[in-house]
């Protein structure tokens, strides 16, 4: 089960690492304002990298979120139950 902690924070880490720098560069307007979770520039005023990047940092968010609830609560509890079926078959 160690790994599988390891595997969830490493995704955790990843994904928010990832996502607070892509917010940083994008999301944050002013320093006395909303920091991380301001509203993104308008699509009018972006290039195609700016675009890519602000995907990117809504793809580290759902990576940070889905891969740590993966590792710390689906695969052990898919193990568990395999656990169970397996003894109550026997």
């Amino acid at each position: 089960m160690a790994d599988e902690f390891i595997k969830g924070l490493s995704a955790l880490v990843i994904g928010g690492l990832g996502w607070m720098t892509v917010a940083g560069w994008y999301r944050t307007p002013s320093f006395e304002g909303a920091q991380l979770t301001g509203e993104a520039p308008p699509a009018e005023a972006l290039t195609v990298y700016d675009q890519v990047a602000l995907f990117m940092g809504d793809a580290f968010f759902w990576f940070a979120i889905i891969g740590a609830l993966s590792f710390w609560l689906l695969i052990p509890l898919v193990e568990e139950g395999r656990q169970v079926w397996a003894e109550r078959s026997n």
